[in-house]
């Protein structure tokens, strides 16, 4: 089951930043091109300043201009409006560059922070238990790792550049609106206790609501997952509207959540409006007093009205980015709790490797539980010696394929033990361990790719010729031949090109590659006729010679080239069969049947 995990600010930034690290120098690049934008915005009003005081009145060009444009005769009248003009289309320029070098790299590291991240996740993700994804399910990954990642490229580009960005500029203007006057500055700055009282405010509620949504639309992922998934049932038993229904009903929590979130950010605008609005009206009439007196210019009146409406634009923004990274913050909470995911399957830290093992199979006293005071199994205990042909049979439900998964590490017992060549299988590195298996399964998992490709997922680098031999003792390399581009065959998702024999087949031959020295059959001929059951069993028994192996079956008469039969029943073994010559193996079998028909 997914553990709690710690949800504050700075620990979900700790967790997370660590995957930009790689990218800090072009961060730092982003942040000062970010920076950039304040000198740019703090000369915006000058040019204006400059054609009331200087063109109209008689105040003094500032000094840095007489620097950079001297002129012995003076500044005329036009010269000066050609000076103010000049200077509007400069700084518009610089803007502009600034802007698109900004969003380049921007887009540029944004993506590829993301992609990191989400390679890195889905490499930790494949790595959890079992237990971990029957309990939270594929859509929820899927979730996780496609929408919840992306909001790194918030954390780190989108939100912390602008807000630190911001932040320098509003301590240049409030630099500059003191130099003019202080007092003015004061009431411009008295807005922001309670600014900082309605963000802290918003920023909660938005934070709580914000994880409910991300789970809502989750949920509504999994629906369309599950329906699509399984879309010759639906379409079997004309289920389209329930499921259509189904998607419309859970998408509806998603949408009361984000009609939440927008009535408590519209609110939060609406209070930050009215706020500067009334420190605009204060600010205004004290100004005007104050150039009534002669205190300040009407040129000064401009440019500070002019820093006050840019002071307040970056302080609203500081506010409304807060918020914004509520919903950044939900997502990356949902990310770290995969990350902080314990493994339920942990490889021992002292492991040891493994080439190719003999193939002896001991169970003691195992026992295994997915939720507690519900075990499953009880008390398993038996040995195979290498080489050996297992045949392992009993009652849907009765835990036969658990046993399989506790052999091949997909859990690990939570009682008793598994032991491999005489030791225990949590001794051994967990990859080395999974490599000594060769696994066919009832429902044959095959990927949206070529024919040789997933053959050739058996062993990385097979050959071409090691192909063809691993489809010939198959029984697969005839039908291959005659589709119409061979092995390039796309099969299509989860192989439905393919008929169920043709896909099972293919398997085999993966596993024929694989060569490994055990082998586990979980129903590998309960969804085919019997034509096909024959070619799949020639190729099986092939597949089985020198190697131990593992055959989970319903269909008693497949196991007669056993040497033990384990017989299960409600998670205990009812009886284990060996030693029995070809006449005892049938009225055994026969015996089995009518028990099971009884």
């Amino acid at each position: 089951m997914p553990n709690k995990h710690d949800t504050s600010v700075w620990y979900v930034f700790s967790k997370v930043t660590p995957y930009a690290k790689p990218y800090f120098p072009l961060i730092v690049v982003t942040l000062l091109l970010n920076l950039l934008s304040t000198p740019l915005i703090l000369l915006n009003p000058l040019p204006l300043k400059i054609v009331i005081d200087s063109a109209f009145g008689d105040e003094p060009l500032p000094g840095f201009i007489h620097n950079l444009f001297p002129a012995t005769q003076g500044y005329g009248f036009n010269q000066i409006l050609i000076l103010a003009a000049g200077m509007i289309i400069g700084i518009s320029l610089l803007k502009s560059l600034q802007g698109l070098f900004l969003w380049v790299l921007q887009s540029y590291v944004g993506e590829k922070i993301v992609l990191a991240f989400r390679n890195a996740l889905f490499g930790r993700i494949q790595r959890l238990s079992m237990v971990y994804h029957d309990s939270v399910g594929v859509s929820d990954s899927v979730y996780r790792i496609q929408y919840d990642a992306a909001a790194i490229r918030d954390l780190v580009l989108n939100a912390l550049s602008p807000l630190l960005t911001a932040l320098f500029t509003i301590s240049g203007m409030i630099y500059i609106m003191i130099t003019i006057h202080w007092k003015l500055a004061f009431i411009a700055l008295s807005i922001i206790p309670l600014l900082s009282f309605f963000t802290k405010y918003s920023s909660e509620k938005l934070k709580e609501n914000w994880s409910w949504v991300k789970a809502s639309e989750s949920a509504a992922m999994a629906v369309v997952h599950e329906s699509l998934s399984s879309l010759r049932v639906v379409k079997s038993f004309v289920m389209e509207n329930h499921e259509q229904k189904r998607f419309y009903k859970t998408s509806q929590v998603a949408l009361k959540g984000q009609l939440k979130v927008a009535l408590i950010g519209g609110l939060f605008d609406l209070m930050v409006s009215l706020l500067i609005a009334a420190g605009t009206a204060l600010f205004l009439y004290t100004a005007a007093v104050f150039v009534q007196d002669g205190t300040i210019t009407v040129g000064e009146l401009v440019l500070i009205m002019a820093y006050l409406g840019q002071l307040f634009g970056p302080l609203t923004s500081i506010s409304k980015q807060v918020n914004y990274l509520q919903s950044s913050f939900a997502s990356l909470e949902r990310v770290v709790g995969l990350l902080d995911e314990e493994q339920d399957v942990k490889e021992n830290p002292n492991a040891i490797t493994i080439e190719r093992s003999l193939g002896s199979v001991e169970f003691e006293n195992v026992g295994f539980h997915y939720k507690k005071d519900q075990p499953v199994l009880k008390q398993i205990s038996f040995k195979v010696k290498p080489g050996q042909k297992v045949g392992i049979i009993g009652t849907t439900g009765s835990g036969k394929s658990t046993v399989l998964s506790l052999l091949s590490r997909l859990y690990d017992p939570t009682s008793g033990e598994i032991r491999l060549d005489g030791k225990n299988i949590k001794s051994y590195k967990i990859s080395d361990y999974r490599n000594q298996f060769g696994i066919v399964l009832q429902e044959p998992v095959l990927f949206s790719t070529s024919i040789y490709e997933n053959i050739s997922y058996g062993k990385s680098g097979a050959t071409r010729e090691e192909i063809t031999q691993a489809s010939e003792a198959a029984n697969a390399h005839s039908f291959i031949t005659e589709l119409p581009n061979g092995y390039e065959t796309t099969v299509g998702e989860r192989g439905m090109q393919l008929s169920g024999g043709e896909r099972q087949r293919i398997s085999i031959a993966r596993a024929f590659l694989k060569d490994a020295p055990i082998l586990i059959l979980d129903e590998p001929t309960s969804a085919v006729d019997i034509n096909t059951e024959a070619l799949i069993m020639e190729s099986m028994e092939k597949l089985m010679i020198g190697r131990t192996s593992f055959l989970v079956t319903h269909r008693l008469d497949t196991i007669k080239e056993c040497d033990v039969i384990i017989q299960m029943e409600k998670g205990e073994i009812k009886e284990i069969i060996e030693n029995l010559n070809s006449v005892g193996i049938e009225k055994k079998i026969k015996a089995l049947k009518q028990s099971y028909h009884g």
